[in-house]
């Protein structure tokens, strides 16, 4: 699998941190930007058409990532990153509906644990299939990373006659999982034209779907710059995963991404002021624990 490094900007020159470092810092980064952009782009959606959020934000998105493209002079995809940005895009879109759909119809607490585990799962697989097992400390990380995942974002049922949403939650994580995957075998030529392939396969996928199912989408002016935020934030997030898949091991920058419902939920403890339960402090505590024990398995590799 290709380790290429990201080029930096032109300009000036940034200092390199060896791959066990930036696979670290890259794949948290990716955490924090993809929780926070799900934060924000949550609390818009309980008053905005769902549709009309997703879409905006990959618009949002895929602009952002072209004018990227653009400034750090990257080449335009072609050959296989083509068809790995294609992929990705596909695997998005059906990750992103399910995700949505299983938590519309299921319980919380069954569908977010399992689409985050599901979708770690299968690139740590991949990963280690290509890529060999990585040291101890490294898999001791990953299993405290996945547990605290599933303790993190446990939410009480909603009614005993609520369907669990557990097939929902297996195809958005299966998904997730194949779009990790995808975007983990680009040749790092760069990351912001990939993702514009990718950004613009999921939004022509959404207008088809709002077409087909007759779905409200219209969005106000008011609110585009806000959905805007949202959209960089998760752009942001996948350029940073793009990164640490390229710099380092595929299931560490996959493991660490994953991470992201910690800071959704961190987000809704601070400025929603939500229950903080037993579980939440375990899976928090258990998060510090997995970074440390990632940092240090990776940290001379």
């Amino acid at each position: 699998m290709p380790r290429a490094r990201l080029p930096p900007p032109r300009g000036r020159r940034i200092p390199e941190l060896g791959p066990g470092l930036a696979v670290v810092v890259l794949g948290l980064t990716s955490a924090i930007t993809w929780g926070a952009g799900d934060f924000g782009g949550g609390l818009m959606s309980r008053r905005l058409p769902l549709f009309g959020v997703v879409m905006t934000t990959q618009l949002v998105g895929m602009v952002f990532a072209l004018a990227m493209a653009v400034a750090r002079g990257e080449p335009v995809p072609t050959g296989s990153d083509l068809g790995w940005s294609l992929a990705a895009g596909a695997f998005g879109v059906v990750g992103m509906t399910s995700l949505y759909r299983g938590l519309a119809v299921g319980r919380m607490g069954v569908v977010a644990p399992t689409t985050g585990v599901v979708g770690a799962v299968i690139p740590v697989a991949v990963g280690f299939a290509v890529e060999g097992v990585p040291r101890v400390a490294t898999i001791a990380g990953i299993v405290l990373a996945l547990v605290a995942v599933v303790l993190v974002t446990r939410a009480p049922g909603h009614g005993s006659d609520r369907p669990s949403g557990a097939s929902w939650a297996f195809l958005a994580g299966t998904a997730i999982g194949g779009f990790n995957v995808s975007i983990g075998q680009l040749s790092g030529a760069g990351a912001f034209g990939p993702l514009v392939i990718i950004r613009l396969v999921q939004t022509l996928v959404l207008v088809v779907l709002v077409v087909a199912w007759r779905q409200p989408w219209r969005i106000h002016r008011t609110d585009v710059a806000r959905l805007g935020v949202v959209g960089i934030l998760d752009m942001a997030g996948n350029a940073a995963f793009i990164g640490a898949a390229q710099v380092g091991a595929l299931a560490v920058a996959s493991v660490l991404s994953s991470l992201y419902p910690v800071t959704t939920v961190l987000l809704a403890i601070a400025l929603l002021h939500e229950h903080v339960s037993r579980s939440h402090v375990v899976g928090i505590i258990l998060t510090v624990l997995a970074i440390a024990l990632i940092a240090a398995g990776t940290a001379t590799l």
